[in-house]
């Protein structure tokens, strides 16, 4: 069990609002930790589909950013972290599989989709939360804000999810071909 003593950085939280500011200090840190994570993909991978997808959720991540600085903005705060355990497991997680793979380009383009996609899911869940405190609290401008960066999350999983077994076949073919003594 986490004690509060052993964040000193963060506050008790007595109500809605701060729940919600403690909430998207926590996306906003787990955005930066992935946008991190998605550069170190991006030069890593060597699947040009891959490439391109994480090439544009950089773009996109890096404006979710920007958007979660304008609701800190709207809600008359600074734009603040929150650690984020979950996003610090899951890209901890895609590293070390990344390293034990490392002298196989194919698994590591493997690990990073299983790992992007486990990180899109996250989002997911987050943005759809805060959604519904910004409109139980009936900050619409907030609530646009956080459904362009739900929309783009949503497309990204999608597209991972499509990119998975194309991934998977090309691994398993070239597998094949190894096994019964044929190049590749």
């Amino acid at each position: 069990m986490v004690q509060l003593s052993e964040r000193p950085s963060t506050r008790k939280i007595t109500n809605l609002q701060e729940k919600f500011i403690y909430e998207l200090g926590a996306i906003y840190d787990a955005e930066h930790r992935f946008l991190e994570a998605q550069q170190l993909v991006w030069q890593k991978s060597q699947h040009q589909q891959l490439k391109s997808l994480v090439e544009t959720h950089i773009r996109e991540t890096e404006a979710q950013i920007k958007n979660l600085e304008q609701v800190f903005s709207i809600l008359g705060q600074q734009p603040y972290r929150v650690t984020s355990d979950a996003a610090a497991g899951l890209v901890s997680d895609g590293q070390k599989l990344a390293l034990l793979a490392a002298d196989n380009p194919q698994i590591v383009d493997l690990g990073a989709v299983g790992a992007q996609s486990k990180v899109e899911h996250l989002e997911i869940a987050c943005y759809r939360g805060l959604i519904k405190a910004a409109e139980q609290q009936g900050q619409n401008d907030i609530v646009q804000l956080l459904q362009q960066n739900l929309q783009q999350e949503e497309q990204t999983a999608q597209k991972l999810e499509q990119l998975l077994p194309q991934l998977l076949q090309e691994m398993t073919s070239g597998e094949g071909r190894t096994k019964t003594g044929r190049s590749r």
